[in-house]
């Protein structure tokens, strides 16, 4: 069964919902569409903006210094006063405006959307008679301000809307203000009197009431005693025989403290505030929460004094830890500004734990003034303020925080059982927290995540860097392998040795042998490091080099890969996943998905990024997707489907103090069924009630704790969107991709605490980066809203499946912050895709058939959010979407806002735009380009209008704690829901644009280049802004620059940055393709680029300017022609004959570069082409066979290059360089060609009058070379050529970039006795369907390098790296070409020289049989004739294909060739498909020599010699 109630101790406002909780209809209320939002039918937006911001009711808020802010009513029009405060819990707001403890305030809540999930039914009671989702029978405060109030909730419990409830009770609500600049304008003056007014009304007809002066507390106590007895069900506690009785005095006590009594058993007699409690029979008082001032309450405080005369136990919470502590002696005073909130930390003094409380209250003890005999009991762990007393000998105690909270954590819910305990003269369990030692740790070996591949990116290079960052500072020396060169942890000035070779068990025991680490961190490096430590373990390696794990231990990272462990260890604590079964064959899968019944969902265990996972509605399905499962992993989980329930996660952190926090919640927009990393994720999330968000959040803590988590891991919810039912999905003990998207969207750094906390060192006693002066045990709150939008690129694959499900397809994400949920969706939309405007449709969507439409819907792909777009063009109603789709109303209601306040722009023309309607579309997330194609104008004229009426953004910090405390943040977005900036303009330092989303093309390498920029930029005095939007990136952590813009990299985004900051520049050319193609449209704007200039910029990336510039310098190219016309192109292609390349101009990753090789080819390509830049020209240019391609790297200054880097491909040019493996220093080149490539590379400087870094690629045959294109930028392969040569480029270019004076010093590359080679990283597995074959359009989606003394060595731990396996058994060859099979013939001896089995295909076979060489014949898959090769390869026994093809065959079809190359990748088998590399790896390891011992030998790069 799914879980109701996820913990042995929940909270009673959880506990006492029915146990067998019915799922109702989701509700999605309208009635009240705040006249901007009235719907023309159920669940529509029609979006009349101008009606509503001319004629909505508006209100002012009046500050008593005078601050006046205006905004819009969503509650009663009632002008009143009182004193403002604010609160930074992020949901719950139902529970707090019914709080009496907010009696007398007008209430600010920092969070900015609220009303998301509506209003509970009120008149739903409980056991005892109480409101069952309420503190009490009323809404209590003044009034209510928010920043954005959503009038369309959803939610299956919601009964009336937020502003519904609000004018039934006559409380007034302002939203549309600034709430942030309001919460630290009373952080920093204190908490303020004010007054909402509202016409007729004036702010000087409203009487000003000072709430602090009254007893409220007079005015919403009980006004008459009210026994309480324990419901049905409970067992009644009693002493000496007779129930046990508890008098609470309410001094506005909120119901879920009645409930915790109940529970425990008591009688509980309530009496109101002035009653004389002494004189009533009683075996212990309670004295709870309340409003206002304590010394108004004296009558209560003299009662108490008699009561402690007495000795009977006496217990206290909020109000009444003040009122105990004056009757005792002490004195209160009024706190600046309050603790309210969810997240406040408090200190245990007996035992140091750190606890997660709730708090509302203004007032506080002077512990300074507790007499003798009392001490403190609780100290806050931010302020410091007094949070508890209690007395040394007697039973008295009392906490300033709510235990019980409702909304809120009940983490010291404990404190219950210890006043209960104190009723019968007991010792009550203590609250200790075992201390163990701190382990001994000097060195320690951290392992890397490798090559990035899907599922496993830059977020590991983020973790690991912030890991050393952290051992560093403790001293600690830093052993790390990690192949991938690229990254930012393998640079110098990181770890204390880096050792590039891959993360297998050979390697790492190599370099524990040689290291002699006494620890690892095995976290940080993603399932690879993971996988790899179990194995270090299991193969009692650890052990036999007395290696300790840090942080989690390795059977609790066991418990969580290994299904069938990880259920039995949930079943010990009461949770429980789906049902499941656990299989290790596909007999057993099918009989496991016939007992739980389909659908199921089949998992592969130890697997990475949902790999071998899939959903299956049959046993062919099931068998299918089994055998895929068990060529990836030893184990699979059959599960039950759970598909279109919410997909929830919470970041858990835990300490060897057993301190354990929540940082991040996120919700998934899209439901379970697609992988978490092809899903849109929101952060908070928005559609959980408080009562599911601390239910979720307290299971969290329970599983971290009971599976003994140290350090931090990620939890996975599958959450029944009709009621409160749950499933847990999974548990990650590493840093993962939510970890990195959690870190960046509250601003605490997971993977740094992480690696502090494995070293020992308890959360209270790390700082909070972000403020400087709280600590790092707290739950961050946001008072803004993150949304994660995944990057695809699967329109380079011919084939590939593009329907998203369980097994995750994109190659990277980006992440947007705004301060509501359209404002940050659209600019993520925009990050995701720069083309793309926002939320809006395209033409392949728009060409759908109503029909197809609703297909595309149900079926989700990587064109989700254009369909969604399409769909409301079309007006399908929010209902119906959601029947498709499954996704939440509350999302689609948001998105259908943003169609309908399109429409309503392209009513007006520029000149006649309401400003009221533009700044509403900015507030919206809608760019200016977005406003122009509307209202049918130029993207200036939108700029213009806007900058002449000062509607401009605002710039915000990412605090951690929603302004509650001071910031010293350098963490910043923009956003037009504002009225001030959070920083002031006066460094005017440089910007430097970073790489975007990971892309094909764009990867970690363009952000260890912009790291690498910052860090010069700061070294040389520079004050450095970055901006970028990945969160997988370093260069997106706060520390490396000065400040950190997480925006988006756009014409409109970059000036607004640019103008604000006065920057003395823009660096474009260290972060890609993007950053590179916004020169010209900056440049025309005014901005100085560093560097080369725009004009040149565009000179190289223009395809018919370049080429005709190398015609007038004499630089030798390729044969080419601009486009004029088909027929044009046609003819030039006859002319040279074919093959010709067809090359669009400002594009990435070889996009739409396509070799064609007949007419029919050159059409169907030469249309998407002209589509991928249809503004700037195509050139179509000869396509030379059998040539060799070289790479230059280098970096010039005014023209005059001042260091270079020669590199060779492996592969012949047709591979693009992407994919190709390079050999550094080139080993098979002529002298003479170097020379050559040198003079050409210096001729191409001169006359760009290049300044900073640039790549340039050229062809040699014959030795003869050609230009094939130049990039004024840095180069993906900056990283390998900087660390292969110790020389950085990027610290040079960026010294020539700011005007610093270099000297030359080239690289006498003749001089190096070394090798490094890169090796491309691909994810043809995830890519189902996809034809695993290389071309000039890129495919790898990361890269690996590693070094050796010879080409050989370096090629075989590079493949290795890349996840090659040395074939063992058997290899199977199909090559095409005659000319192949010739140059093949040797490498094929060598395969039987080594021992090997050697299956081939027919031709293949025939030809090598005519020379000698004795090999088997298997059939083609499309034979039916035996022996044949997809029975071998389904039976696992082919551990190698080798499949070489007709350099023709790119026609996209079903051939033998695809089905041979696709299920050797869906089996997970070695594929190699170059002829030339193929011949390469076969001679390497066929001359593989390790050392005596059979161990692979290793080195470090500071061991391999400088240059």
């Amino acid at each position: 069964m799914p879980r109701e109630n996820g913990s042995a101790q929940q909270p009673p406002s959880l506990a006492h919902e029915p146990s067998q909780q019915k799922r109702k209809s989701p509700v999605f209320c309208t009635e009240e569409i705040l006249r901007i939002k009235r719907a023309s039918r159920v669940g529509s937006f029609t979006g009349d903006a101008v009606d509503f911001l001319q004629s909505g009711v508006k209100g002012e808020l009046v500050l008593d210094d005078g601050t006046v802010m205006s905004g819009y009513s969503f509650g009663a029009a009632t002008s009143v006063s009182g004193e403002v405060v604010f609160n930074t819990g992020m949901v719950g707001y139902p529970e707090a405006l019914s709080d009496p403890s907010y009696r007398g305030q007008i209430l600010v809540l920092t969070y900015p959307i609220i009303g998301n999930y509506g209003v509970p039914p009120m008149e739903q009671v409980d056991e005892n008679g109480l409101p069952l989702f309420f503190e009490s029978n009323s809404v209590h405060i003044t009034a209510l301000i928010v920043c954005d109030y959503s009038a369309e909730p959803c939610h299956w419990n919601l009964t009336m809307t937020l502003s519904a409830w609000l004018k039934k009770h006559n409380v007034p609500a302002l939203f549309g203000l600034d709430t942030r600049a309001l919460t630290k304008r009373i952080r920093d003056r204190g908490a303020m009197l004010g007054k909402l007014v509202f016409a007729p009304d004036t702010a000087d007809s409203v009487v000003q009431v000072d709430p602090n002066r009254t007893n409220l507390v007079a005015q919403v106590s009980i006004k008459q005693p009210k026994l309480y007895k324990p419901p049905a069900g409970v067992a009644p506690r009693t002493l000496g025989g007779k129930p046990v009785r508890v008098v609470a005095v309410d001094c506005g006590m909120k119901y879920n403290i009645i409930r915790y009594f109940m529970l425990k058993g008591v009688e509980l007699l309530v009496v109101p505030w002035d009653h004389d409690f002494v004189a009533e029979p009683h075996d212990g008082l309670f004295v709870s929460n309340g409003p206002g001032d304590p010394t108004q309450v004296q009558r209560t405080v003299e009662r108490l004094r008699l009561a402690l005369e007495r000795d009977k136990p006496i217990f206290g919470i909020c109000l009444g830890n003040q009122l105990l502590a004056l009757a005792a002696g002490a004195t209160t005073y009024k706190m600046k500004y309050g603790n309210r909130g969810m997240n406040q930390p408090v200190i245990d003094t007996r035992t140091s734990r750190c606890y997660i409380t709730a708090q509302n209250h203004g007032y506080a003890v002077d512990a300074t003034s507790l007499p003798p005999g009392w001490q403190p009991f609780f100290v806050n762990g931010n302020d410091q303020s007094n949070e508890g007393i209690i007395h040394s000998t007697k039973p008295f105690f009392s906490v300033q925080f709510h235990p019980e909270a409702s909304g809120g954590p009940t983490d010291t819910d404990f404190l219950f059982d210890m006043f209960l305990e104190k009723l019968n003269l007991g010792t009550p369990p203590v609250t200790t927290s075992y201390s163990p030692p701190k382990p001994y740790v000097r060195k320690v070996l951290l392992l890397g995540s490798g090559g990035l591949s899907i599922g496993q990116a830059g977020e590991f290079d983020y973790s690991g860097s912030q890991a050393i960052k952290a051992l560093k500072e403790m001293g600690v020396y830093t052993v790390l392998i990690n192949p991938n060169i690229a990254t930012v942890q393998t640079s110098a000035g990181m770890a204390d040795k880096v050792y590039f070779y891959p993360i297998t068990l050979e390697y790492v025991e190599a370099v524990l042998e040689k290291e002699r680490p006494e620890s690892i961190l095995l976290q940080f490096g993603g399932q690879t490091a993971l996988n790899c430590g179990i194995a270090l373990d299991r193969g009692g390696l650890l052990q036999k080099y007395n290696v300790q794990v840090l942080g989690t231990p390795v059977h609790a990272i066991v418990a969580t890969e290994d299904r069938e462990i990880f259920n039995a260890k949930l079943a010990q604590i009461g949770e429980s996943t789906a049902p499941s079964a656990a299989a290790e064959s596909v007999a057993e899968a099918l009989a496991a998905a016939r007992k739980i019944g389909y659908p199921v969902i089949l998992r592969a265990g130890f697997a990475l990024g949902g790999l071998g996972s899939g959903f299956a509605n049959s046993d062919e399905e099931c068998r299918a997707l089994a055998e895929k499962a068990f060529a990836n992993s030893p184990q699979v989980l059959v599960e039950r489907s759970l598909r279109g329930w919410k997909e929830i996660e919470y970041e858990v952190v835990r300490d060897c103090k057993d301190n354990c926090i929540t940082v991040c919640n996120m919700e998934n927009f899209d439901p379970l069924g697609i992988h978490t990393g092809d899903s849109i994720v929101v952060a908070p999330s928005q559609t959980l009630s408080n009562s599911e968000y601390y239910k979720l959040r307290s299971v969290a803590i329970k599983v971290a704790r009971h599976l003994g988590i140290v350090g931090e891991c990620n939890i996975q919810y599958a959450l029944d969107p009709l009621s409160e039912a749950y499933y847990i999905i999974e548990v990650n003990a590493r840093l993962s991709r939510s970890s990195a998207l959690a870190s960046k969207a509250t601003g605490y750094p997971l993977a740094y605490v992480a690696a502090k906390l494995a070293l020992g060192t308890p959360l209270t006693e790390i700082r909070n980066s972000v403020t400087k002066q709280t600590m790092a045990c707290f739950e961050p709150s946001l008072d803004y809203v993150v949304v994660k939008i995944p990057r695809w690129d699967l329109q380079k694959f011919a084939l590939v499946g593009k329907v998203l499900g369980s097994s995750m397809k994109s190659i990277g994400e980006v992440m947007a912050i705004g301060r509501t949920f359209p404002e940050a969706m659209q600019k993520a939309i925009r990050m995701a895709s720069p083309a793309v405007d926002g939320f809006e449709t395209n033409a392949q969507v728009q060409a759908y058939t109503d029909a197809e439409l609703e297909t595309h819907l149900t079926e989700a792909s990587d064109e989700r959010v254009h369909v969604i777009a399409e769909a409301f063009e079309r007006d399908f109603d929010v209902q119906h979407v959601h029947s498709l789709t499954r996704i939440n109303h509350w999302f689609l209601l948001k998105l259908q806002s943003i169609t309908h306040l399109r429409r309503t722009l392209a009513k007006f023309t520029i000149d006649q735009l309401p400003l009221p309607t533009l700044l509403y579309a900015k507030q919206n997330g809608f760019a200016d380009m977005q406003v122009a194609k509307a209202c049918r104008c130029d993207e200036d004229q939108v700029r213009e209008l806007r900058q002449r009426h000062k509607i401009t953004p605002w710039v915000k910090q990412v605090d951690t704690l929603a302004a509650e405390f001071p910031a010293m943040t350098n963490y910043l977005y923009m956003t037009y829901n504002g009225a001030e900036h959070d920083v002031v303009f006066d460094e005017h330092g440089v910007m430097v644009l970073g790489c975007g989303a990971y892309r094909i093309g764009s990867s970690v390498e363009f952000d260890w280049c912009a790291v690498g920029c910052v860090r010069t930029l700061r070294k040389l005095g520079y004050h450095s802004i970055m901006v970028n939007y990945n969160p997988e990136t370093v260069s997106t952590d706060y520390d490396e620059c000065d400040r950190l813009y997480f925006e988006e990299i756009s014409r409109e985004r970059v000036l607004d940055i640019y103008e604000l900051e006065a920057s003395a520049g823009v660096i474009l050319s260290v972060g890609g393709q993007i950053p590179n193609n916004l020169a010209l449209p900056l440049d025309k704007a005014g901005v100085k680029i560093l560097g080369t200039s725009a004009r040149n910029i565009d000179n190289a990336e223009d395809r018919f300017k370049f080429s005709k510039i190398l015609d007038s310098i004499h630089v030798d190219q390729p044969q080419w022609q601009e486009l004029q016309s088909v027929e044009d192109a046609k003819a030039f292609c006859r002319l040279v004959s074919y093959p010709c390349l067809i090359r669009p101009s400002y594009v990435l990753s070889g996009a739409a570069m396509k070799v064609v090789f007949n007419d029919a080819d050159l059409e169907v390509f030469l249309k998407a082409a002209c589509d991928v830049s249809p503004a700037h020209p195509v050139v179509i240019s000869k396509f030379i066979e059998n040539a060799k391609e070289i790479e230059v790297d280098a970096v010039a200054m005014n023209g005059k290059v001042v260091n270079y880097a020669i590199a060779e491909h492996v592969e012949n040019a047709g591979v693009h360089s992407g994919d190709a493996t390079l050999v550094l220093p080139a080993q098979k080149l002529y002298c003479e060609t170097v020379r050559r490539v040198k003079r050409v590379t210096f001729k191409i400087a001169e006359r760009l009058q290049i300044c900073g870094p640039f790549n340039i690629q050229f062809l040699s045959k014959d030795n003869r070379i050609k230009v094939i294109e130049c990039n004024l930028r840095a180069s993906r392969t900056f990283p390998f050529v900087s660390k292969t040569l110790k020389a950085d480029f990027i610290e040079l270019a960026t010294r020539v970039m700011v005007g610093e004076v270099v000297k030359p010093a080239p690289i006498h590359l003749l001089e190096i006795d070394y090798v490094g080679i890169k090796a491309p990283m691909f994810s043809f597995t995830r890519l189902i369907g996809a034809d695993p074959i290389l071309g000039v359009e890129m495919a790898s989606t990361g890269e690996v390098a590693t070094f050796g003394d010879t080409r050989h060595e370096a090629i075989l731990t590079s493949m290795r790296a890349a996840g090659f396996k040395v074939p063992q058994k058997a290899v199977f060859l199909c090559i095409g070409p005659l000319m192949a099979k010739l140059a093949f013939l040797e490498s094929a001896k060598l395969l039987l020289d080594k021992g090997l089995v050697v299956y081939a295909s027919k031709g293949t076979h025939e030809f090598l049989q005519t020379r000698g060489v004795q090999t088997i014949l298997l059939h083609k898959p499309s034979s039916s004739d035996q022996p044949n090769f997809t029975t071998y390869i389904n039976d696992g026994a082919i551990d190698l294909v080798i499949n070489i093809r007709d350099s023709n065959a790119d026609s996209g079809s079903i051939s033998d060739g695809y089905a041979i190359r696709r299920s050797t990748v869906d089996h997970s088998i070695g594929l190699l498909t170059d002829l030339k590399l193929a011949n390469l790896v076969i001679a390497a390891f066929a001359r593989e020599c390790k050392d005596d011992g059979g161990k692979v030998k290793v080195k470090a790069w500071d061991e391999l010699p400088a240059n």
